[in-house]
């Protein structure tokens, strides 16, 4: 079976949307990962999803979705739903929608036949499988090398509609496959590039308020820039946007974009280049031949294993130590015992003193503590959950403050983290100056 082809039609693919099959991914215990590949290969060739669904194996609900896509985009790609079984609804959606009456393909049966010959299996192909041979009228087949499901191609007046499987191992080779032929074919030839740009220290408001007059500037621009902006768990993103007749015209708008937005949110930018927070203090430790020493009580190592999360990490992480009880912060710190009386566990003296205590017990350059009441339990009126309190100290100065976080303990945990990164960040780089 050959790679499919694509016709004339009366102008390009510059929009789409995806629509995820499978009841399974409507429970935890399942993740939609294929969208964001589809999403990733459909960008490359500048056309811009524009939506996105998760339905179940429900036909009257994938075909109401269908028609809803249909209507609002030049491509919509199915992934899922296309296996033998009676659940497996995705082919008899679209022929319905599309008004074209299924049909089996001799040759994929056949195909089919000699796949399940090739395993030796004491049993021959189920009749079921004849399924995955059904075609509506006029679509064309997309050979599938890893699995037994084919993908589909249907062209449908000025739209196009694609039939991937399931499967990550095989749906990935499959697009790419289409991306390098006839779906580049398709494009308008345009680049879609994408920056992200990640704040700390702001809440989105705060972002929004600040960056409002540019957007106007970047709507009237040429090529227009598109921005949005999204509250993340301890940051916001801003994902910035250009499409343009070349690659190289669309980076140089973008660039222009990131570093004007920089230059209004200064040193509360920490990224500009995709890199998380734990990388960006890795690289600032390397810079300036610095080690660091943690010190945690409610974040319980996660500042550490974000930090050791990162490849290389051995160049600037010492050591760390997770000290819940008083006795711990003594024994490993040497945190005063009067000290922890007079002022508590969750207080800026303490914090301090741990910081210090795990920088001279490291010999790092800089060290971290952090203590704090993540919940649900343990919150008094005057500290109630949440009431973090992160300390940094490096030879040249000593920073300590105490932060209030919402949300469910593994929330506060990881804002407490958040916190405590972002404030080495901030000690060990220049203000206001950010890599673009």
């Amino acid at each position: 079976m050959a790679l499919v082809t694509s016709p004339t039609r009366p102008g390009p693919i510059v929009s789409a949307a995806i629509i995820a099959v499978g009841s399974e991914l409507l429970t935890p215990a399942k993740i939609d990962t294929n969208s964001l590949f589809i999403t990733e290969q459909l960008n490359i060739l500048g056309i811009d999803v524009k939506a996105k669904a998760v339905v179940g194996d429900e036909r009257a609900q994938l075909e109401h979705v269908f028609r809803s896509f249909l209507a609002r985009a030049d491509l919509v790609v199915f992934c899922g739903g296309l296996g033998p079984t009676d659940d497996d609804l995705t082919r008899e959606a679209v022929a319905s929608v599309l008004d074209r009456p299924l049909a089996e393909d001799e040759a994929i049966t056949a195909h089919l036949r000699a796949r399940f010959a090739s395993r030796n299996l004491p049993m021959p192909m189920p009749e079921s499988n004849r399924r995955q041979a059904m075609v509506p009228l006029g679509g064309r087949v997309i050979p599938n090398p890893k699995g037994s499901a084919p993908g589909l191609w249907i062209d449908h007046d000025d739209r196009l509609v694609l039939l991937l499987p399931g499967p990550p191992r095989e749906l990935r080779p499959m697009l790419s496959e289409l991306r390098e032929g006839p779906l580049k074919a398709r494009s308008a030839g345009v680049s879609l590039l994408r920056r992200v740009v990640r704040v700390a220290g702001r809440i989105e408001s705060h972002v929004d308020e600040a960056m409002h007059p540019l957007y106007q500037e970047w709507e009237r621009a040429t090529p227009p820039i598109a921005a949005t902006i999204l509250a993340v768990l301890g940051s916001i993103e801003l994902h910035i946007s250009t499409r343009a007749a070349s690659r190289e015209a669309a980076a140089i708008a973008l660039e222009s974009a990131v570093a004007q937005t920089v230059a209004i949110l200064g040193a509360d930018v920490y990224s500009t280049d995709g890199r998380l927070l734990e990388a960006v203090v890795g690289d600032l430790l390397v810079e300036r031949g610095l080690r660091i020493g943690v010190a945690e009580s409610c974040t319980g190592g996660l500042i550490a294993s974000r930090l050791t999360d990162i490849s290389g990490s051995s160049r600037y992480v010492d050591q760390a130590v997770v000290v819940y009880s008083n006795e711990a912060k003594t024994e490993l710190l040497g945190v005063p015992p009067d000290l922890l009386r007079e002022h508590g566990a969750v207080s800026e003296p303490a914090a301090l003193a741990m910081a210090q205590g795990i920088k001279a017990r490291a010999r790092a350059g800089v060290g971290v503590g952090v203590t704090g009441i993540a919940g649900p339990t343990g919150g008094t009126p005057e500290k109630p959950v949440g009431t973090v309190v992160v300390s940094a100290v490096t030879d040249a100065e000593s920073r300590v403050r105490t932060f209030r976080f919402f949300g469910e303990r593994e929330q506060v945990k990881f804002q407490a983290s958040q916190a405590a990164l972002d404030m080495v960040r901030r000690m060990l780089g220049e203000s206001g100056k950010v890599e673009v």
